[in-house]
Protein backbone atom coordinates (compact mmCIF):
# COMPACT_ATOMS: atom_id res chain seq x y z
CA UNK A 1 0.00 0.00 0.00
CA UNK A 2 1.26 3.47 -0.88
CA UNK A 3 0.50 6.40 1.39
CA UNK A 4 0.62 10.12 0.70
CA UNK A 5 1.92 11.97 3.78
CA UNK A 6 1.11 15.67 4.06
CA UNK A 7 3.23 17.49 6.63
CA UNK A 8 6.79 16.32 7.26
CA UNK A 9 7.46 18.05 10.54
CA UNK A 10 9.04 16.05 13.35
CA UNK A 11 6.11 13.74 13.99
CA UNK A 12 5.07 13.40 10.36
CA UNK A 13 8.64 12.64 9.34
CA UNK A 14 8.99 10.03 12.09
CA UNK A 15 5.74 8.36 11.08
CA UNK A 16 6.88 8.26 7.45
CA UNK A 17 10.18 6.75 8.52
CA UNK A 18 8.47 4.04 10.59
CA UNK A 19 6.23 3.18 7.63
CA UNK A 20 9.22 2.93 5.33
CA UNK A 21 11.05 0.74 7.83
CA UNK A 22 7.96 -1.49 7.89
CA UNK A 23 7.98 -1.95 4.14
CA UNK A 24 5.24 0.54 3.24
CA UNK A 25 5.59 3.02 0.41
CA UNK A 26 5.40 6.72 1.26
CA UNK A 27 5.26 9.79 -0.94
CA UNK A 28 5.28 13.02 1.02
CA UNK A 29 4.56 16.69 0.59
CA UNK A 30 5.78 19.52 2.76
CA UNK A 31 6.37 23.20 1.88
CA UNK A 32 9.95 22.76 3.11
CA UNK A 33 12.32 21.46 0.46
CA UNK A 34 14.65 20.25 3.23
CA UNK A 35 11.87 18.15 4.73
CA UNK A 36 11.16 16.60 1.34
CA UNK A 37 14.85 15.82 0.83
CA UNK A 38 15.02 14.20 4.25
CA UNK A 39 12.15 11.89 3.29
CA UNK A 40 13.89 10.95 0.06
CA UNK A 41 17.05 10.17 2.03
CA UNK A 42 15.00 7.68 4.06
CA UNK A 43 13.86 5.94 0.88
CA UNK A 44 10.56 7.70 0.30
CA UNK A 45 9.41 9.82 -2.61
CA UNK A 46 8.30 13.44 -2.50
CA UNK A 47 6.11 15.92 -4.31
CA UNK A 48 6.36 19.70 -4.30
CA UNK A 49 2.61 20.42 -4.18
CA UNK A 50 -0.69 18.84 -3.19
CA UNK A 51 -1.56 18.52 -6.87
CA UNK A 52 1.69 16.69 -7.62
CA UNK A 53 1.19 14.43 -4.61
CA UNK A 54 -2.32 13.43 -5.61
CA UNK A 55 -1.18 12.81 -9.18
CA UNK A 56 1.70 10.59 -8.02
CA UNK A 57 -0.43 8.23 -5.93
CA UNK A 58 -2.17 5.12 -7.26
CA UNK A 59 -5.95 4.94 -6.93
CA UNK A 60 -7.78 4.62 -4.67
CA UNK A 61 -5.57 7.17 -2.96
CA UNK A 62 -4.81 7.41 0.73
CA UNK A 63 -3.71 10.82 2.08
CA UNK A 64 -2.52 11.17 5.67
CA UNK A 65 -2.49 14.71 7.12
CA UNK A 66 0.01 15.63 9.84
CA UNK A 67 -0.47 19.39 9.95
CA UNK A 68 -1.44 21.79 12.77
CA UNK A 69 -5.09 21.87 13.79
CA UNK A 70 -7.32 24.75 12.80
CA UNK A 71 -6.99 26.81 9.65
CA UNK A 72 -4.09 24.84 8.15
CA UNK A 73 -6.03 21.59 8.44
CA UNK A 74 -9.19 23.26 7.12
CA UNK A 75 -7.32 24.64 4.11
CA UNK A 76 -5.62 21.31 3.42
CA UNK A 77 -8.89 19.39 3.56
CA UNK A 78 -10.54 21.93 1.24
CA UNK A 79 -7.62 21.74 -1.17
CA UNK A 80 -7.75 17.96 -1.27
CA UNK A 81 -11.51 17.87 -1.79
CA UNK A 82 -10.98 19.63 -5.11
CA UNK A 83 -8.37 17.05 -6.17
CA UNK A 84 -9.54 13.66 -4.90
CA UNK A 85 -11.98 11.21 -6.45
CA UNK A 86 -14.78 9.08 -5.08
CA UNK A 87 -13.34 6.15 -3.13
CA UNK A 88 -10.19 7.97 -2.02
CA UNK A 89 -9.43 8.24 1.70
CA UNK A 90 -8.27 11.16 3.82
CA UNK A 91 -6.80 10.55 7.30
CA UNK A 92 -6.31 13.42 9.75
CA UNK A 93 -3.65 12.23 12.18
CA UNK A 94 -3.22 15.60 13.90
CA UNK A 95 -4.90 17.05 16.98
CA UNK A 96 -7.95 18.57 15.33
CA UNK A 97 -10.97 19.50 17.41
CA UNK A 98 -13.48 16.70 16.98
CA UNK A 99 -16.16 19.22 16.00
CA UNK A 100 -13.97 20.31 13.08
CA UNK A 101 -13.50 16.64 12.20
CA UNK A 102 -17.25 16.13 12.06
CA UNK A 103 -17.46 18.98 9.54
CA UNK A 104 -14.59 17.57 7.48
CA UNK A 105 -16.23 14.14 7.47
CA UNK A 106 -19.50 15.57 6.22
CA UNK A 107 -17.74 17.51 3.45
CA UNK A 108 -15.85 14.38 2.37
CA UNK A 109 -18.99 12.23 2.45
CA UNK A 110 -20.64 14.64 0.04
CA UNK A 111 -18.01 13.71 -2.55
CA UNK A 112 -17.86 10.00 -1.72
CA UNK A 113 -14.45 10.36 -0.04
CA UNK A 114 -13.66 8.41 3.12
CA UNK A 115 -12.66 10.58 6.06
CA UNK A 116 -10.86 9.04 9.04
CA UNK A 117 -9.87 10.98 12.15
CA UNK A 118 -6.92 9.37 13.90
CA UNK A 119 -5.99 10.70 17.31
CA UNK A 120 -2.28 9.92 17.54
CA UNK A 121 -0.15 9.68 20.68
CA UNK A 122 3.52 8.83 20.98
CA UNK A 123 5.33 12.07 20.28
CA UNK A 124 9.05 11.90 19.64
CA UNK A 125 9.14 8.30 20.93
CA UNK A 126 6.71 6.99 18.33
CA UNK A 127 9.39 6.15 15.79
CA UNK A 128 10.99 3.67 18.18
CA UNK A 129 8.07 2.59 20.37
CA UNK A 130 5.17 2.88 17.94
CA UNK A 131 2.13 5.16 18.02
CA UNK A 132 -1.08 4.78 19.98
CA UNK A 133 -3.93 5.52 17.57
CA UNK A 134 -7.57 6.18 18.39
CA UNK A 135 -9.44 5.96 15.10
CA UNK A 136 -12.84 7.23 14.02
CA UNK A 137 -14.54 6.59 10.70
CA UNK A 138 -16.31 4.07 8.52
CA UNK A 139 -15.49 0.53 9.65
CA UNK A 140 -14.66 -0.77 6.18
CA UNK A 141 -12.52 2.27 5.36
CA UNK A 142 -10.55 1.80 8.58
CA UNK A 143 -10.12 -1.92 7.99
CA UNK A 144 -8.78 -1.24 4.50
CA UNK A 145 -5.90 0.67 6.11
CA UNK A 146 -5.06 -2.06 8.62
CA UNK A 147 -1.54 -2.56 7.16
CA UNK A 148 -0.78 1.12 7.74
CA UNK A 149 -2.11 1.20 11.30
CA UNK A 150 -0.45 -2.11 12.19
CA UNK A 151 2.91 -0.79 10.97
CA UNK A 152 2.66 2.46 12.91
CA UNK A 153 1.35 0.88 16.12
CA UNK A 154 3.44 -0.63 18.96
CA UNK A 155 2.20 -4.06 17.85
CA UNK A 156 0.17 -5.54 15.03
CA UNK A 157 -2.95 -5.71 17.20
CA UNK A 158 -1.86 -3.48 20.06
CA UNK A 159 -2.12 0.22 20.73
CA UNK A 160 -4.64 1.06 18.01
CA UNK A 161 -8.23 0.51 17.07
CA UNK A 162 -11.40 1.97 15.62
CA UNK A 163 -13.30 3.52 18.52
CA UNK A 164 -16.38 4.67 16.64
CA UNK A 165 -17.70 6.79 13.76
CA UNK A 166 -16.10 9.91 12.33
CA UNK A 167 -15.18 12.39 15.05
CA UNK A 168 -14.78 9.76 17.77
CA UNK A 169 -11.05 9.33 17.18
CA UNK A 170 -10.21 12.95 17.86
CA UNK A 171 -12.75 13.07 20.69
CA UNK A 172 -11.06 10.12 22.39
CA UNK A 173 -7.61 11.67 21.88
CA UNK A 174 -8.91 14.92 23.37
CA UNK A 175 -9.95 13.12 26.57
CA UNK A 176 -6.65 11.20 26.54
CA UNK A 177 -4.80 14.52 26.60
CA UNK A 178 -7.05 15.87 29.33
CA UNK A 179 -6.15 12.87 31.49
CA UNK A 180 -2.51 13.52 30.65
CA UNK A 181 -2.84 17.09 31.99
CA UNK A 182 -4.06 15.76 35.34
CA UNK A 183 -1.37 13.07 35.59
CA UNK A 184 1.39 15.53 34.78
CA UNK A 185 0.10 18.01 37.34
CA UNK A 186 -0.05 15.34 40.06
CA UNK A 187 3.52 14.21 39.41
CA UNK A 188 4.74 17.82 39.32
CA UNK A 189 3.03 18.69 42.60
CA UNK A 190 4.21 15.53 44.37
CA UNK A 191 7.83 16.02 43.39
CA UNK A 192 7.58 19.69 44.33
CA UNK A 193 6.47 18.76 47.85
CA UNK A 194 9.41 16.37 48.10
CA UNK A 195 11.75 19.08 46.82
CA UNK A 196 10.60 21.50 49.52
CA UNK A 197 11.19 19.01 52.36
CA UNK A 198 14.79 20.24 52.62
CA UNK A 199 15.56 18.79 56.06
CA UNK A 200 15.40 15.24 54.62
CA UNK A 201 17.72 16.03 51.71
CA UNK A 202 15.67 13.83 49.39
CA UNK A 203 17.05 12.71 46.04
CA UNK A 204 14.15 13.12 43.65
CA UNK A 205 15.74 11.07 40.90
CA UNK A 206 16.30 8.18 43.33
CA UNK A 207 12.69 8.35 44.49
CA UNK A 208 11.47 8.35 40.89
CA UNK A 209 13.56 5.26 40.19
CA UNK A 210 12.07 3.50 43.21
CA UNK A 211 8.53 4.35 42.12
CA UNK A 212 9.15 3.07 38.59
CA UNK A 213 9.17 -0.56 39.77
CA UNK A 214 6.30 -2.18 41.64
CA UNK A 215 4.62 1.09 42.64
CA UNK A 216 0.99 1.77 41.76
CA UNK A 217 2.05 5.18 40.37
CA UNK A 218 4.53 3.70 37.88
CA UNK A 219 3.97 4.75 34.29
CA UNK A 220 5.77 5.75 31.12
CA UNK A 221 5.18 9.36 32.13
CA UNK A 222 6.97 8.66 35.42
CA UNK A 223 9.82 7.08 33.43
CA UNK A 224 10.18 10.30 31.42
CA UNK A 225 9.89 12.44 34.55
CA UNK A 226 12.60 10.46 36.31
CA UNK A 227 14.83 10.71 33.25
CA UNK A 228 14.36 14.50 33.25
CA UNK A 229 15.31 14.64 36.94
CA UNK A 230 18.48 12.67 36.28
CA UNK A 231 19.55 15.18 33.63
CA UNK A 232 18.55 18.35 35.46
CA UNK A 233 17.55 17.73 39.11
CA UNK A 234 16.94 21.42 39.86
CA UNK A 235 15.32 22.23 36.51
CA UNK A 236 18.00 24.88 35.98
CA UNK A 237 17.43 27.18 33.03
CA UNK A 238 13.78 26.19 32.58
CA UNK A 239 11.19 28.94 32.87
CA UNK A 240 8.09 28.13 34.99
CA UNK A 241 5.85 28.67 31.98
CA UNK A 242 3.67 25.80 30.72
CA UNK A 243 1.91 26.02 27.36
CA UNK A 244 -1.24 24.17 26.35
CA UNK A 245 -2.00 23.00 22.83
CA UNK A 246 -5.78 23.13 23.14
CA UNK A 247 -6.92 19.63 24.01
CA UNK A 248 -7.17 20.38 27.73
CA UNK A 249 -9.46 23.33 27.06
CA UNK A 250 -11.59 21.22 24.73
CA UNK A 251 -11.83 18.47 27.35
CA UNK A 252 -13.06 20.91 29.97
CA UNK A 253 -15.57 22.31 27.47
CA UNK A 254 -16.82 18.78 26.78
CA UNK A 255 -17.21 18.11 30.51
CA UNK A 256 -19.26 21.28 30.89
CA UNK A 257 -21.44 20.38 27.89
CA UNK A 258 -22.15 16.94 29.39
CA UNK A 259 -22.52 18.16 33.00
CA UNK A 260 -19.65 15.89 34.04
CA UNK A 261 -17.53 16.87 37.03
CA UNK A 262 -13.85 16.95 36.05
CA UNK A 263 -12.12 19.03 38.75
CA UNK A 264 -8.63 17.53 38.41
CA UNK A 265 -8.38 18.08 34.67
CA UNK A 266 -9.91 21.55 35.00
CA UNK A 267 -7.54 22.62 37.78
CA UNK A 268 -4.52 21.26 35.90
CA UNK A 269 -5.49 23.48 32.98
CA UNK A 270 -5.92 26.46 35.31
CA UNK A 271 -2.43 25.83 36.71
CA UNK A 272 -0.99 26.08 33.21
CA UNK A 273 -2.67 29.43 32.79
CA UNK A 274 -1.32 30.53 36.17
CA UNK A 275 2.23 29.64 35.17
CA UNK A 276 2.15 32.32 32.50
CA UNK A 277 1.38 35.23 34.81
CA UNK A 278 4.73 36.83 35.64
CA UNK A 279 3.04 39.73 37.43
CA UNK A 280 -0.04 38.24 39.11
CA UNK A 281 -2.50 40.97 40.00
CA UNK A 282 -4.69 38.35 41.70
CA UNK A 283 -1.88 37.32 44.07
CA UNK A 284 -1.10 40.94 44.86
CA UNK A 285 -4.77 41.58 45.62
CA UNK A 286 -4.95 38.50 47.85
CA UNK A 287 -1.99 39.81 49.85
CA UNK A 288 -3.65 43.20 50.16
CA UNK A 289 -6.90 41.60 51.38
CA UNK A 290 -5.04 39.73 54.13
CA UNK A 291 -3.49 43.02 55.21
CA UNK A 292 -6.85 44.79 55.23
CA UNK A 293 -8.77 42.29 57.35
CA UNK A 294 -6.01 40.90 59.53
CA UNK A 295 -3.13 43.31 59.41
CA UNK A 296 -0.92 40.62 57.87
CA UNK A 297 2.38 41.83 56.49
CA UNK A 298 2.74 42.49 52.78
CA UNK A 299 5.90 41.35 51.07
CA UNK A 300 7.24 44.19 48.92
CA UNK A 301 8.74 43.68 45.46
Amino acid sequence: MELGMIGLGKMGANMAERLLQGGQKVTGFDPSADARKALEAQGGASADSLQALVKALPTPRVLWLMVPSGKITDDTVSGLLALLDKGDTMVDGGNSNYKDSLGHAAACAGKGINYIDCGTSGGVWGLKEGYSMMIGGDEQAVEALRPIFATLAPGKDQGWGRVGPAGSGHYTKMIHNGIEYGMMQAYAEGFSILKHKVDFGLDLHQIGEIWRYGSVVRSWLLDLTTDALSKNPNMDGIAPYVVDSGEGRWTVDAALELNVSAPVITLSLMERFRSRDDDSFADKLLSSMRNEFGGHAIKKE
